[in-house]
């Protein structure tokens, strides 16, 4: 299954801004069930310097400065991926086979394993997640009992915040804390992400944040528009001895081929698509457009048909790469 990604973020400044410094994670993460074919970024206007990186997270991050006076300022992010589906449903697969149950997980993270080094940074508290021994956890161990296997457990809590919270878009932002979330049980799929996130690490299991796409279709019948997508975001429990198992609880699925993963961290601030300073003043306006296509038939046997993936990187052209404050997952 092969996927175009266009994502755009377009700034409207209120007055000129004289300097900027941006970081664009745009570029989506390459893993046992994705590959990246090929990668753009491109900025308007030009961008004097331009440096990537990987963070710890294993996600790429562009650090763009712009030193020439602008009014405006358009990030986009051309990617093409491969969902590797038989590798994922493999991978569930022997997730679902091998899954220890709370019990043996909780003893087993309470010891040395060199596998799971990695993982245990993904236990605690972070910005935007608190860790706590009240309700959240209570919630969570309704799901989580001793011999069950977490799995199993992992579903049922992903689909409990499913039936138990409204999707309304119009409820919270990003600086909604996960408890008014869970006390109002609203809100969209980062508030879900994160309470996921707290109640796992609340009772004691490494959990993160997934920053990425998911396809949508439109309804019989009519053409789909472009950029009518949006971001998305859902969670990954660390299953000792297995690996990690995503779970999406604003469409109660575990994901398989629709989801393409940008990136990883400990909550939304670790892999916010963009985010800057910019020297100026007066208010900005923000707009985002986002595209998830399917790749058409024939192009998806050209490309399988390859034996290396290409990935470009951004020319530093009349259109370079650039980024600016996040934008908000829907």
């Amino acid at each position: 299954m092969i996927y175009d990604i266009f994502h755009e973020t377009v700034f409207h400044y209120q007055s000129l801004v004289t300097f900027s410094h941006n970081i664009a994670r745009l570029k989506p993460k390459e893993g046992r069930d994705q590959e990246l074919l090929s990668f753009r970024l491109d900025v308007e206007p030009y961008a004097s310097e331009v440096h990537s990186f990987v963070d710890m997270f294993g996600n790429t991050n562009h650090h763009l400065l712009l030193r020439e006076p602008h009014t405006s300022l358009t990030v986009t992010g051309h990617s093409r991926v491969r969902r590797k589906i038989k590798e994922a449903e493999r991978a569930i697969e022997r997730i679902k086979a091998g899954a220890p149950t709370y019990e043996k997980a909780l003893q087993r993270l309470a010891t040395f394993h060199a596998r799971d080094i990695a993982a245990k940074q993904f236990l605690f508290a972070s910005e935007l997640i608190p860790v706590e021994v009240g309700p959240i956890r209570d919630y969570a161990l309704a799901s989580f009992h001793p011999k069950r296997s977490l799995y199993e457990a992992g579903e049922e809590l992903m689909g409990r915040i499913f039936e138990d919270f409204e999707f309304n878009p119009a409820f919270s932002d990003l600086t909604t804390p996960v408890e008014t979330i869970f006390e109002e049980k609203k809100g969209v799929c980062q508030d879900f992400a994160h309470f996921a996130l707290s109640t796992l690490r609340s009772i004691g299991l490494p959990a993160r944040y997934v920053s990425g796409y998911i396809e949508t279709v439109p309804p019989k019948g009519t053409v789909k528009l472009f950029g009518v997508d949006a971001s998305h975001a859902w969670v990954s429990l660390y299953v000792p001895g297995c690996g990690w198992l995503d779970l999406d609880p604003t469409n109660n699925i575990i994901p398989l081929e629709q989801h393409i993963v940008m990136g990883h961290g400990r909550d939304y601030h670790d892999i916010s698509p963009l985010k800057g300073v910019v020297r100026g003043s007066g208010q900005s306006r923000l707009s985002v457009r986002v595209d998830v296509r399917r790749a058409p038939a024939e192009e998806e046997s050209a490309e399988s048909s390859q034996t290396q993936t290409q990935t470009q990187t951004q020319t530093q052209s009349q259109s370079q790469s650039q980024s600016s404050s996040p934008s908000d997952p829907v």
